[in-house]
């Protein structure tokens, strides 16, 4: 078996839509063909191999250093939309490959403490986690080699947020099961910390979702993949859809912007400000190699706060900023 049997198999058992690995738009920089991946799964190999996608395991999904093990992380979500994703690409027939590969890589750029840290961020520059997670990509993974992945993997990743236009339908599916994945873990968890019970969900919305999160999930994906099967798009249902927009405006009041676990944040956007501060003041500081880097200081700054996980980054603040007692 070499790799012109697996571009057989795409081409014999693979939707019309689906984005054969063959047709891929290549690399930035020309590498020599693998005798038995393709292009995309070259690239997932990368992604779950690099060391921004390890730290992911230590970086806040929704509650900060929760004390019980079963929260999510950034790591765990990822997991779960890559799940959610193949399940949906099976019977679509579409590449699991390339849906992989984006699932994997699609948060790698995410800040410590959440979206705290990207808030926090946000006070210095543009900063977006989707165009976060193509620069870890591209420049700042691998020794800031970066992992030279194809086209449409990092066209997946850069538009993998709700009302992107990525280039394949395998990267809308990645799309879609980001927002399944994270309305749903979301409610697990603040029912986990007692911030919601699955009652206190708008009934209007659950009559239609479902009544537990493992319905939710299931009756979201039955519902992208009939709204979807044989058409040259993917979607969710009108009814679906707007329930899911609801429910993510209700999770916005009850749960990210008004909880009680949510009220230790601003703690975390102060250190990661005071840290942002602290570098910018003297690039010479920052470990080799951000300091080199071909972009304005306060990128360079924001690129390593950025890469940091939660524990790392209140390491570096209580190196900096937490007086040492006097040793004799």
């Amino acid at each position: 078996m070499n790799i012109n049997f697996l571009y057989e198999i795409e081409e014999k058992y693979l939707s019309p839509y689906a984005f054969k690995s063959i047709n891929t738009k290549g690399r930035a920089r020309e590498q020599e063909p693998s005798i038995y991946r393709t292009e995309f799964m070259r690239d997932r190999d990368r992604i779950i191999h690099c060391k921004s996608f390890r730290r992911l395991k230590h970086k806040t999904q929704v509650f900060l250093s929760p004390e019980s093990d079963h929260y999510r992380t950034r790591l765990t979500h990822t997991l779960e939309v890559m799940q959610i994703a193949r399940s949906i690409a099976r019977p679509l027939r579409l590449n699991e490959d390339l849906v992989e590969a984006v699932s994997y890589g699609h948060d790698l750029g995410h800040t410590p403490f959440g979206h705290a840290g990207e808030r926090a961020l946000q006070a210095f520059i543009n900063f977006e986690h989707n165009v976060q997670s193509l620069r870890v990509a591209e420049v700042l993974e691998n020794d800031f080699q970066g992992m030279n992945l194809t086209y449409e993997v990092k066209d997946g990743i850069l538009h993998h947020r709700k009302n992107g236009t990525p280039c394949t339908l395998e990267a809308k599916v990645v799309s879609l099961a980001d927002r399944i994945a994270y309305i749903n873990h979301d409610i697990d968890d603040a029912i986990r910390a007692k911030v919601l019970t699955e009652a206190d969900l708008p009934k209007e919305l659950t009559d239609i979702l479902g009544h537990s999160v493992h319905d939710r999930i299931n009756n979201m994906i039955v519902n992208v993949i009939n709204n979807s099967m044989g058409k040259p798009y993917i979607k969710m249902g009108d009814e679906y859809s707007y329930a899911c927009d609801k429910l993510r405006t209700f999770l916005f009041e009850r749960v990210y912007n008004d909880s009680e676990p949510k009220k230790e944040e601003y703690k975390a956007i102060q250190m990661l400000k005071m840290l942002y501060e602290y570098f910018i003041m003297d690039i010479s500081r920052l470990p080799e190699g951000y300091a080199t880097l071909d972009t304005t200081d306060s990128q360079k700054v924001c690129d390593y706060i950025a890469n940091m996980t939660d524990s790392y980054s209140i390491f570096i603040f209580n190196k900096i900023f937490v007086p040492k007692g006097w040793q004799y």
